[in-house]
């Protein structure tokens, strides 16, 4: 089966035929450094993290540029307003999310360039679009460069939206514009913003706009053209509308898809720094275990709104404890040697089910991928209770093959540096109570025995006696 995406230039699933046999190229808008990152934007990463990892599974190389957007308005004032200059700022939320990345062991990108790395790419950008006649200097005299919407005959094709019904962006400074409509590709300097905060160009001392910034960037690092360009559904416009437009008016061909993720939402709004119902990552992997912050990111359909709740992150915590029950229970019966020793692309494509090589093929459908997991576990479990021990085998593997394709895998080392320190006493304390229980059963003091197990269950864990011992699990 041939793996199928939503393409939102289409509006329709479509099948995937990379741009160069057996590669694939993908560019993702990074975050805007203003602040560190909520749940919201770390869904997009997720989302774009898992679909790479099975690009990966079916035998692509995969190249992912994901930007960092450390130059902008928001940036500027937030700088100000915190008493700090610009880019430490910025670099102090840009070392934020890198935190984010690693707590949910996100791959990094294949590289995350910065805006502000890029500016003699940009201005060339910008000059290639003058020389075409699709955009000009402000009438002002004010420094500004702007792209001229109706020199574009496509202007709202990736939106399917028509200019005469466009409004202009409410937070847009109408100075020097033909058309309000028209969207800065340069800032001309302003006397209250910082010297550091711009650089020489052909039109005077400015800084790019957001825009242009995503479009220098991603020709450099994959061409003019290239496979998949991702991000969030809010930036589907203006923000994804005008480089498609842009690049395509400077005779580049852009992006061949286009995927957008839905929104985490809070209380039915959109989860985003305005709203201030913004929830740090760094936060809520304190308070859940961050697998199960991965999972229940992962686990919905990636074109579906996510509520925040909870109730929903306790849900994915036990869903995935029950998996890792199943995973302890057959290594405890089979040996750590069991399951999948060599997690290759090849085996683990091998490994994984039909159902869930069909799941994945079709528009990256994680949910009914997740079921085949659940089914397979739950028969797994049905194993060990009949002894039927090369079947767990067969289905551990299985198990182990598609928390693989997820990020996961319990591996040894993969998920320990999220741990804050306390674990390790956690366990000794609860290990010091198991071995008290042990030692009143072998004296046969069965009531102090079951009331140390009554004791840790009320405090969420529970008790499985093995062959090799005790174990405890929340």
């Amino acid at each position: 089966m041939a793996l199928t995406l939503h393409d939102t230039a289409r509006g329709s699933k479509v099948d995937f035929v990379p741009l160069v046999e057996s590669k694939v190229s993908i560019y993702c808008c990074g975050l805007t450094v203003q602040s560190a990152p909520h749940l919201g934007h770390i869904r997009k990463e997720v989302v774009f993290d898992t679909l790479r990892r099975w690009l990966t599974v079916l035998g692509y190389e995969v190249t992912l540029i994901s930007n960092v957007t450390d130059i902008d308005d928001k940036i500027l004032t937030k700088s100000e307003q915190a008493g700090l200059p610009w880019y430490a700022l910025a670099y102090a939320n840009e070392r934020e999310l890198h935190r984010a990345y690693a707590a949910l062991r996100l791959q990094p990108p294949t590289y995350e360039p910065r805006a502000t790395g890029h500016i003699p790419e940009i201005i060339d950008l910008i000059q290639q679009i003058i020389d075409r006649g699709h955009a000009y200097r402000g009438v002002d005299g004010c420094g500004d460069v702007y792209f001229d919407v109706r020199s574009w005959p496509g202007y709202g094709e990736l939106s399917g939206q028509r200019l005469d019904e466009m409004e202009p962006a409410a937070d847009a400074d109408p100075r020097g514009k033909r058309d309000p409509r028209d969207f800065a590709l340069w800032k001309g300097h302003k006397p209250t913003e910082p010297m550091t905060a711009s650089w020489e160009s052909p039109w005077g001392r400015g800084r790019p706009g957001w825009h242009i910034e995503c479009s220098a960037m991603a020709g450099k690092y994959l061409g003019d053209q290239f496979d998949i360009h991702g991000g969030g559904m809010d930036l589907k416009f203006p923000h994804h509308e005008n480089e498609l437009a842009q690049s395509k008016a400077a005779g580049r061909p852009f992006a061949r898809y286009w995927l957008h993720n839905a929104w985490v939402t809070a209380a039915g709004e959109k989860m985003s720094k305005s709203l201030g119902n913004g929830l740090l990552v760094t936060e809520v992997v304190k308070k859940w275990p961050a697998r199960a912050v991965r999972a229940y990111l992962a686990g919905p359909h990636y074109r579906s709104m996510i509520e925040f709740s909870h109730t929903s992150l306790d849900e994915a915590a036990t869903a995935l404890a029950r998996v890792d029950s199943f995973v302890a229970r057959a290594h405890d019966r089979l040996g750590e040697q069991a399951g999948l020793t060599d997690a290759t692309p090849h085996q683990v494509l091998t490994s994984v089910p039909e159902r869930f090589v069909a799941a994945m093929n079709d528009d990256l459908g994680t949910p009914a991928a997740i079921g085949v997991l659940y089914e397979t576990v739950r028969e797994g479990n049905r194993g060990l209770e009949s002894g039927d021990d090369d079947g767990v085998a067969t289905i551990l593997t299985k198990v182990e093959a598609m928390l693989d394709v997820f990020g996961l895998r319990l591996d040894g080392s993969t998920w320990v540096a999220q741990t804050s320190g306390l674990e390790s006493v956690v366990d000794g304390l609860v290990q010091a109570l198991l071995d008290q229980r042990q030692a009143a059963r072998a004296r046969k003091d069965y009531a102090a025995a079951d009331a140390i197990r009554d004791q840790l269950g009320q405090l969420g864990l529970t008790i499985e006696d093995t062959a090799q011992g005790p174990r405890w699990t929340r």
